[in-house]
């Protein structure tokens, strides 16, 4: 069957559920993550996100994105016990943890994935997203940058959670997707994406971005807006300057690649309520 999504849209969304602050229950969100593959919809939702010590508590083979939690030694582990289950792994995640040496720690998770692909553990065209931290200084985070660009991997950014500092102003963020940009590497995003525009959280008070306002302000930058238009894009709480930009906004997929989100629901809604998408 011919998927009714756009470009834009297909794969957009990787199904985080079991993360904070869905918490959902392992077999729950396996189970829901099944049944989602008959709607209409389906192909909205990427890859079934969970971390390694999880992984062998999700039974049948699935689509994965394995996030690795012991760091660049424990990807060889990761990848043999998804091997043994049968599961097919979409993307690595895994986030820097040397603080004091940022690019040197890149540089290890890149070593231990081309060790992996030797030992045919993974495959050359899966992708590893490697999440830096925010940190004060900003050149540690560029030569971080430099280290995973140089190595072919991705970038991940984290752009929410359950704490305020968590959410990278936009400013930080412009510039995060300015360098993943001038590198000419591709990135995805985590936490606090629900919904598509950028707003204020009733129960938290935090100041969310919107995955819309991420992929059309990806857009623009890419065709060389300059970054104070950038970073209005990623504030901007009205939908218009976000609908009536005239791009194919699929061009910005190819930076932009996704998100995790724990609901995917939520951004299916926007999706419709926006026009964006149509229900056949």
């Amino acid at each position: 069957m011919t998927s009714p999504l756009s470009p834009a849209w297909s794969g957009l969304v990787d199904d985080a559920a079991v993360f904070p602050p869905g918490n959902a229950p392992l077999p729950d969100a396996v189970s829901a993550h099944r049944e989602r593959r008959d709607e209409w919809w389906a192909d909205l939702v990427g890859s079934f996100v969970v971390t390694d010590e999880k992984l062998s508590g999700v039974g049948d083979p699935l689509p994965l994105s394995v996030v690795v939690t012991g760091g660049a030694g424990a990807v060889p582990g990761a990848l043999r016990i998804a091997g043994r289950a049968g599961h097919t792994v979409a993307g690595l995640e895994i986030a820097l943890r040397d603080l004091d040496d940022l690019a040197g720690n890149a540089r290890r998770v890149a070593a231990a994935v081309d060790a992996a692909a030797v030992e045919g553990l993974l495959d050359d065209e899966v992708p590893t997203y490697v999440e830096l931290p925010a940190v004060p200084d900003a050149g540690s985070w560029l030569r971080a940058a430099d280290a995973v660009a140089e190595s072919g991997l991705r970038l991940k950014f984290r752009t929410g959670g359950l704490e305020a500092h968590l959410f990278p102003s936009a400013t930080t963020l412009a510039g995060w997707v300015d360098a993943a940009l001038d590198r000419e590497t591709p990135f995805k995003c985590t936490a606090g994406l629900h919904h598509a525009l950028a707003h204020t959280d009733d129960a938290t008070g935090f100041a969310h971005h919107g995955f819309l306002n991420v992929l059309v302000a990806t857009l623009r930058a890419f065709d060389g807006a300059a970054t104070d238009e950038v970073v209005a894009l990623l504030e901007a709480r009205d939908p218009e300057p976000l609908l009536t930009t005239g791009d194919d906004l699929a061009r910005g997929r190819r930076w932009f690649t996704s998100f995790g989100s724990c609901s995917v629901t939520e951004p299916l809604d926007d999706l419709l309520a926006l026009g964006l998408l149509e229900k056949p």
